[in-house]
Protein backbone atom coordinates (compact mmCIF):
# COMPACT_ATOMS: atom_id res chain seq x y z
CA UNK A 1 0.00 0.00 0.00
CA UNK A 2 2.87 2.40 0.61
CA UNK A 3 3.55 2.38 -3.11
CA UNK A 4 0.85 5.04 -3.14
CA UNK A 5 3.34 7.53 -1.74
CA UNK A 6 3.64 9.50 -4.97
CA UNK A 7 3.33 13.29 -5.28
CA UNK A 8 -0.24 14.10 -4.16
CA UNK A 9 0.09 17.71 -5.35
CA UNK A 10 0.63 16.89 -9.01
CA UNK A 11 -0.04 20.15 -10.83
CA UNK A 12 -2.88 20.05 -13.38
CA UNK A 13 -0.74 21.85 -15.98
CA UNK A 14 2.05 19.32 -15.47
CA UNK A 15 -0.45 16.53 -16.12
CA UNK A 16 -1.85 18.27 -19.18
CA UNK A 17 1.61 18.66 -20.69
CA UNK A 18 2.07 14.93 -20.29
CA UNK A 19 -1.45 13.96 -21.38
CA UNK A 20 -0.37 11.90 -24.39
CA UNK A 21 2.08 9.91 -22.25
CA UNK A 22 -0.57 9.51 -19.57
CA UNK A 23 -3.11 8.17 -22.06
CA UNK A 24 -0.55 5.83 -23.62
CA UNK A 25 -0.09 3.76 -20.46
CA UNK A 26 -0.83 0.13 -21.32
CA UNK A 27 -4.21 -0.40 -19.66
CA UNK A 28 -6.16 -3.12 -21.55
CA UNK A 29 -8.12 -3.95 -18.37
CA UNK A 30 -9.21 -0.35 -17.80
CA UNK A 31 -12.88 -1.23 -17.35
CA UNK A 32 -12.05 -3.67 -14.54
CA UNK A 33 -9.37 -1.38 -13.10
CA UNK A 34 -11.83 1.50 -12.83
CA UNK A 35 -14.26 -0.71 -10.93
CA UNK A 36 -11.51 -1.70 -8.50
CA UNK A 37 -10.49 1.95 -8.22
CA UNK A 38 -14.04 2.91 -7.17
CA UNK A 39 -14.15 -0.04 -4.76
CA UNK A 40 -10.89 1.17 -3.19
CA UNK A 41 -12.27 4.70 -3.00
CA UNK A 42 -15.33 3.56 -1.04
CA UNK A 43 -13.44 1.04 1.10
CA UNK A 44 -11.01 3.80 2.03
CA UNK A 45 -13.78 6.28 2.83
CA UNK A 46 -16.08 3.92 4.72
CA UNK A 47 -13.72 1.43 6.37
CA UNK A 48 -9.98 2.03 6.26
CA UNK A 49 -9.79 5.72 7.12
CA UNK A 50 -12.33 5.46 9.98
CA UNK A 51 -10.24 2.60 11.40
CA UNK A 52 -7.08 4.70 11.02
CA UNK A 53 -8.74 7.63 12.79
CA UNK A 54 -9.79 5.29 15.60
CA UNK A 55 -6.22 3.96 15.78
CA UNK A 56 -4.91 7.51 16.08
CA UNK A 57 -7.48 8.32 18.77
CA UNK A 58 -6.69 5.38 21.06
CA UNK A 59 -2.90 5.20 20.68
CA UNK A 60 -0.30 7.83 21.61
CA UNK A 61 2.01 9.01 18.85
CA UNK A 62 5.07 7.26 20.33
CA UNK A 63 3.20 3.95 20.22
CA UNK A 64 2.25 4.46 16.57
CA UNK A 65 5.84 5.40 15.78
CA UNK A 66 7.11 2.26 17.49
CA UNK A 67 4.64 0.06 15.62
CA UNK A 68 5.64 1.63 12.30
CA UNK A 69 9.34 1.20 13.10
CA UNK A 70 8.81 -2.46 13.99
CA UNK A 71 7.08 -3.28 10.71
CA UNK A 72 9.60 -1.22 8.74
CA UNK A 73 12.35 -3.29 10.34
CA UNK A 74 10.65 -6.48 9.14
CA UNK A 75 10.34 -4.91 5.70
CA UNK A 76 14.08 -4.32 5.56
CA UNK A 77 14.53 -8.08 5.05
CA UNK A 78 13.09 -8.08 1.48
CA UNK A 79 14.77 -4.69 0.97
CA UNK A 80 18.12 -6.35 1.67
CA UNK A 81 17.39 -9.37 -0.53
CA UNK A 82 16.36 -7.23 -3.48
CA UNK A 83 19.29 -4.84 -3.06
CA UNK A 84 21.61 -7.84 -3.23
CA UNK A 85 19.80 -9.31 -6.25
CA UNK A 86 20.22 -5.97 -8.03
CA UNK A 87 23.96 -6.00 -7.21
CA UNK A 88 23.66 -2.79 -5.18
CA UNK A 89 26.57 -3.49 -2.85
CA UNK A 90 26.57 -0.20 -0.95
CA UNK A 91 22.82 -0.25 -0.45
CA UNK A 92 22.95 -3.89 0.69
CA UNK A 93 25.57 -3.03 3.31
CA UNK A 94 23.55 -0.02 4.50
CA UNK A 95 20.38 -2.10 4.84
CA UNK A 96 22.33 -4.82 6.68
CA UNK A 97 23.58 -2.13 9.06
CA UNK A 98 20.01 -0.92 9.56
CA UNK A 99 18.81 -4.41 10.42
CA UNK A 100 21.64 -4.98 12.90
CA UNK A 101 21.26 -1.62 14.63
CA UNK A 102 17.48 -1.50 14.75
CA UNK A 103 17.06 -5.13 15.79
CA UNK A 104 19.58 -4.86 18.66
CA UNK A 105 19.92 -1.29 19.90
CA UNK A 106 16.47 -0.46 18.56
CA UNK A 107 14.89 -3.36 20.51
CA UNK A 108 13.56 -5.54 17.63
CA UNK A 109 12.92 -2.41 15.59
CA UNK A 110 10.69 -0.42 17.94
CA UNK A 111 13.19 2.43 17.61
CA UNK A 112 15.12 3.52 14.55
CA UNK A 113 18.66 4.50 15.58
CA UNK A 114 19.92 3.57 12.10
CA UNK A 115 18.28 6.59 10.49
CA UNK A 116 19.81 8.85 13.15
CA UNK A 117 23.32 7.65 12.29
CA UNK A 118 22.87 8.15 8.55
CA UNK A 119 21.38 4.85 7.39
CA UNK A 120 17.95 5.80 6.02
CA UNK A 121 15.46 3.20 4.89
CA UNK A 122 15.79 2.43 1.17
CA UNK A 123 12.85 0.35 -0.07
CA UNK A 124 13.53 -2.26 -2.75
CA UNK A 125 11.05 -4.85 -3.96
CA UNK A 126 11.07 -7.79 -6.34
CA UNK A 127 9.12 -5.81 -8.93
CA UNK A 128 12.08 -3.42 -9.04
CA UNK A 129 14.45 -6.37 -9.26
CA UNK A 130 12.57 -7.76 -12.25
CA UNK A 131 12.61 -4.32 -13.86
CA UNK A 132 16.34 -4.03 -13.18
CA UNK A 133 16.87 -7.17 -15.27
CA UNK A 134 14.72 -5.88 -18.09
CA UNK A 135 11.40 -7.60 -17.40
CA UNK A 136 8.69 -5.39 -18.97
CA UNK A 137 6.08 -3.90 -16.67
CA UNK A 138 3.13 -5.42 -18.52
CA UNK A 139 -0.42 -4.08 -18.32
CA UNK A 140 -1.43 -1.62 -15.62
CA UNK A 141 -3.40 -3.21 -12.81
CA UNK A 142 -5.39 -1.69 -9.96
CA UNK A 143 -5.31 -4.07 -7.00
CA UNK A 144 -8.13 -4.26 -4.43
CA UNK A 145 -7.12 -2.24 -1.35
CA UNK A 146 -3.43 -2.21 -2.37
CA UNK A 147 -3.91 0.29 -5.17
CA UNK A 148 -1.97 0.86 -8.42
CA UNK A 149 0.36 -1.78 -9.78
CA UNK A 150 1.13 -3.63 -12.99
CA UNK A 151 1.49 -7.26 -13.93
CA UNK A 152 5.23 -7.39 -13.18
CA UNK A 153 4.96 -5.59 -9.84
CA UNK A 154 2.02 -7.75 -8.75
CA UNK A 155 4.09 -10.87 -9.30
CA UNK A 156 6.95 -9.22 -7.44
CA UNK A 157 4.66 -8.41 -4.54
CA UNK A 158 3.72 -12.08 -4.26
CA UNK A 159 7.40 -13.12 -4.28
CA UNK A 160 8.27 -10.59 -1.55
CA UNK A 161 5.39 -11.83 0.58
CA UNK A 162 6.43 -15.49 0.19
CA UNK A 163 10.09 -14.67 0.89
CA UNK A 164 9.24 -12.73 4.03
CA UNK A 165 6.96 -15.53 5.20
CA UNK A 166 9.60 -18.20 4.63
CA UNK A 167 12.41 -16.26 6.29
CA UNK A 168 10.16 -15.63 9.31
CA UNK A 169 12.45 -12.90 10.68
CA UNK A 170 11.99 -12.50 14.45
CA UNK A 171 9.27 -15.14 14.21
CA UNK A 172 6.88 -12.51 12.84
CA UNK A 173 5.28 -14.79 10.24
CA UNK A 174 4.49 -17.43 12.83
CA UNK A 175 3.20 -14.78 15.21
CA UNK A 176 0.98 -13.42 12.45
CA UNK A 177 -0.45 -16.90 11.92
CA UNK A 178 -1.06 -17.46 15.62
CA UNK A 179 -2.30 -13.93 16.22
CA UNK A 180 -4.21 -12.55 13.21
CA UNK A 181 -4.67 -9.29 15.08
CA UNK A 182 -0.96 -8.65 14.43
CA UNK A 183 -1.58 -8.91 10.68
CA UNK A 184 -4.55 -6.56 11.06
CA UNK A 185 -2.34 -4.09 12.94
CA UNK A 186 0.20 -4.23 10.12
CA UNK A 187 -2.49 -3.35 7.59
CA UNK A 188 -3.73 -0.46 9.71
CA UNK A 189 -0.16 0.80 10.16
CA UNK A 190 0.43 0.60 6.40
CA UNK A 191 -2.64 2.75 5.73
CA UNK A 192 -1.74 5.12 8.57
CA UNK A 193 1.72 5.59 7.06
CA UNK A 194 0.43 6.30 3.55
CA UNK A 195 -0.35 9.96 2.92
CA UNK A 196 -2.36 9.43 -0.24
CA UNK A 197 -6.13 9.95 -0.03
CA UNK A 198 -8.54 9.12 -2.82
CA UNK A 199 -10.17 12.29 -4.11
CA UNK A 200 -7.40 14.59 -2.89
CA UNK A 201 -6.24 15.39 -6.43
CA UNK A 202 -9.58 17.16 -6.92
CA UNK A 203 -9.79 16.18 -10.56
CA UNK A 204 -12.21 14.18 -12.73
CA UNK A 205 -9.08 12.60 -14.19
CA UNK A 206 -7.76 11.24 -10.92
CA UNK A 207 -7.71 7.67 -12.24
CA UNK A 208 -5.50 8.72 -15.17
CA UNK A 209 -3.26 10.79 -12.90
CA UNK A 210 -2.73 7.93 -10.47
CA UNK A 211 -2.01 5.55 -13.33
CA UNK A 212 0.47 7.95 -14.94
CA UNK A 213 2.31 8.95 -11.75
CA UNK A 214 2.60 5.34 -10.56
CA UNK A 215 4.02 4.25 -13.92
CA UNK A 216 6.55 7.08 -14.03
CA UNK A 217 7.51 6.67 -10.37
CA UNK A 218 8.29 2.99 -10.89
CA UNK A 219 10.57 3.83 -13.80
CA UNK A 220 12.50 6.23 -11.56
CA UNK A 221 12.70 3.69 -8.72
CA UNK A 222 14.07 1.01 -11.05
CA UNK A 223 16.62 3.43 -12.52
CA UNK A 224 17.80 4.48 -9.02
Amino acid sequence: MRNLEFNPGLDQREFERATLDALNVDDPWERWNRRVYHFNYRADEWVLLPVVRGYQYVTPRFVRTGVGNFFDNLGDVPNLLNSALQLKGKRSLQTTGRLLLNTTIGVVGLWDPATRVGLPRQPEDFGQTLGFYGVPEGPYLMLPLLGPSNLRDTGGLAVDFIAQDQINFLGASQLGTDHPELTALRLVDARYGTNFRYGQLNSPFEYEKIRYVYTEARKLQIAD
